[in-house]
């Protein structure tokens, strides 16, 4: 594919589209971030080797299978960067998490015990409906075995999409769940269904599958590392834009 960025789109333009699309602010704290790791880096003596890098570009590969190297070249002529400019994106990916890791991993197993409840899940199966009197004949209906959950799920649901799943909302974590709401499902027996709840949303009958309690898995282990990172990263950005304008 013809790399067309030159001579027909200049630089300014990007800028100037950027601007249109409200992505320039985005964009630059994209940049910011970057300048924060990189400083943040060479001052903890932290760095990235060729190998590491080469691990990760066979890595990329594969996903993209790109099996030959004139794939490859096809691959990066159509994303119209160099093999310099994909190196240079792995190696800036690398040190972010070698950084995360430098900062923070002591502290990760510290936050998952204290903030424990709050990573463990269920699976979810839930009725929303606009008005009580159809939320309490449901339940009703349900607890006498005239009809069933997944049923009444299918037939009355306000969300079209959880009809068609017969009300499931699959795997849920307790924080993303209402306070009543979480209480009540989490006290809650599997397969037992829950008298009607009232949100902004309407009227909730719950049931829960299965509880799934919290493990401090690798992706678990990421997700909190990923969070303590960027809630830093946040905060250098914010203090260099304020020194910026001292």
């Amino acid at each position: 594919m013809k790399d067309f960025s030159q001579p027909l789109i200049e630089a300014s333009e990007i800028i100037e589209l950027l601007r249109q699309e409200l992505q320039l602010k985005p964009f630059c704290q994209k940049l910011l971030q970057k300048k924060v790791i990189d400083k943040a880096a060479r001052e903890r003596g932290l760095s990235v080797t060729p190998e590491e890098i080469q691990t990760e570009g066979d890595k990329l590969r594969r996903e993209k299978r790109l099996e030959k190297a004139a794939d490859t070249i096809a691959w990066l002529a159509e994303q119209m960067i160099s093999v310099e400019d994909l190196e240079a994106g792995i190696c800036e990916r690398i040190l972010s998490q070698k950084l995360a890791e430098h900062l923070f991993a002591k502290d990760v197993e510290k936050i998952f015990v204290q903030s424990k409840l709050q990573f463990d899940q269920i699976i979810l199966y839930q009725i929303i409906v606009a008005n009580i009197q159809l939320a309490q004949e449901i339940f009703y209906q349900i607890q006498e075995g005239e009809i069933s959950f997944f049923d009444a799920a299918h037939f009355y649901d306000i969300d079209e999409h959880r009809r068609h799943l017969c009300g499931c909302e699959g795997k849920v974590y307790r924080w993303s769940l209402k306070p009543d709401i979480a209480v009540a499902v989490f006290s809650a027996q599997p397969g037992e269904v829950i008298r009607p709840i009232e949100t902004e949303r309407g009227y909730h009958l719950c049931m829960v599958e299965k509880f799934l309690p919290a493990e401090l898995t690798p992706e678990r282990y990421q997700e909190i590392l990923h969070n303590l990172f960027n809630e830093w990263l946040g905060s250098e950005v914010n203090h260099l834009l304020y020194t910026s304008k001292v």
